[in-house]
C-alpha cells in the first residue's frame, strides 16, 4: 500500500530537484528518502525519477503522478483538519439557517457578539423558508437553525431564545393608529395584509387575527416583510409585523406601529438542532450569545 510519506518525498523532489535538500525539508536522511522512492518505483512498476550526478528531475510519469500526489496530500490534510475540528467543538465551520422574516433583522444584533465569543468558528449563513431549512438540517447540510418554533419540529431538539412581540402596522390616518390600550379585540372585522403561503409568520400572525375576528385580505400576498411595509405605507391596509422588523422604522412618516396590551401576540424564536448533535458545547455558547445580544433589544 502506498504511504502518504512516500508521496511527500515525491513532491519534495519535484520542489527542490535535489535529494539532499528534499530530504532536509522532510526531516529525514538522504539515503532514507532515496531508498523509499526506489521502493515506490518498484511498487508502481514505473520510473519516477531521473537521477543525475548533481541534480534530479522527474520523468514524464513522475510529473503526472506528482500532481495526483499533491491532491492526495491536500485531501489528507483536509481530513485531518476536519477531525481536529470535531475534537474541538469551538473550531471549524458551522452552517446556520434562518428564515427571511428573521435573518435581516436579527443577524445585525447577534453576529458581532457570536464572532467575538467563538473566534475559531467560521459561520456560514443560509436564508430560506422553514420547510427547506428543516429538510437541510435533517440531511446534515445545516448545523443549527434559528426560527420560530412549530409543532412539526418535535423530532428535533430546540432551545428557546426569546419571544418576539408582534406589532400592528397601520397607515398614519387609520382609526387604530393612535388608539390607546390597543388590544387584539380591536382587530375585529379588520382585513389583514399577509405574506404568501410558505412563510410560517403568516400562520402565526393570522392565528392571532382570526381569534380576534379579523379577516385575511386576499387581494394581495407579499413575499417579504418589506413589501408588506410598503403596502401599509401606501395606505393599502394593515398588518402585523415582528418587533425586530419594526425597529429602525418606528419614526416613519407614513406608518404607525402600535404595541398591543396583554395578552401580547408573540412568536417564540428558538434554536433548533438534530438530536445528539456532536457540538453541544458550541450550541450552548450560541444560545447564551443570542440571548445576551437580544436582551436589551426586545423589552
Amino acid at each position: 500500500m502506498i504511504k502518504l510519506r512516500d508521496l511527500e518525498y515525491l513532491t519534495a523532489i519535484d520542489k527542490h530537484k535535489h535529494f539532499g535538500k528534499a530530504a532536509q525539508s522532510c526531516f529525514v536522511s538522504q539515503p532514507t528518502l532515496s531508498g523509499q522512492l526506489m521502493k515506490l518505483e518498484e511498487q508502481l512498476g514505473l520510473q519516477l525519477v531521473e537521477r543525475h550526478r548533481r541534480n534530479v528531475m522527474l520523468t514524464p510519469a513522475g510529473e503526472q503522478l506528482v500532481q495526483e500526489a499533491r491532491k492526495v496530500l491536500q485531501a489528507a490534510g483536509q481530513f485531518e483538519s476536519c477531525a481536529k475540528a470535531l475534537l474541538d467543538p469551538f473550531a471549524g465551520d458551522l452552517h446556520l439557517g434562518l428564515i427571511p422574516t428573521l435573518a435581516p433583522y436579527l443577524l445585525p444584533h447577534i453576529m458581532a457578539n457570536l464572532n467575538t465569543a467563538l473566534p475559531n468558528i467560521n459561520f456560514f449563513l443560509h436564508e430560506n423558508q422553514t420547510k427547506v431549512l428543516l429538510q437541510q438540517l435533517d440531511e446534515g447540510k445545516l448545523d443549527v437553525l434559528i426560527l420560530p418554533y412549530l409543532e412539526e419540529m418535535e423530532k428535533f431538539e430546540s432551545y428557546q431564545l426569546f419571544d418576539e412581540p408582534l406589532m400592528l402596522a397601520t397607515p398614519k390616518n387609520h382609526r387604530l393608529a393612535h388608539k390607546k390600550d390597543l388590544s387584539l379585540s380591536d382587530l375585529h372585522d379588520e382585513k389583514i395584509l399577509t405574506l404568501a403561503d410558505g412563510h410560517c409568520l403568516k400562520d402565526q400572525a393570522m392565528g392571532y387575527c382570526f381569534s380576534a375576528g379579523a379577516k385575511e385580505d386576499n387581494s394581495f400576498q407579499a413575499t417579504s416583510l418589506e413589501t408588506l411595509r410598503h403596502m401599509v405605507a401606501s395606505g393599502m391596509g394593515i398588518t402585523l409585523l415582528p418587533a425586530l422588523a419594526a425597529q429602525g422604522n418606528l419614526a416613519s412618516d407614513t406608518i404607525h406601529y402600535g404595541q398591543f396590551q396583554a395578552p401580547v401576540p408573540v412568536r417564540g424564536i428558538s434554536l433548533v438542532i438534530r438530536p445528539n448533535y456532536s457540538r453541544m458545547q458550541c450550541v450552548r455558547s450560541i444560545v447564551a450569545g443570542v440571548r445576551k445580544s437580544i436582551k436589551d433589544v426586545i423589552n
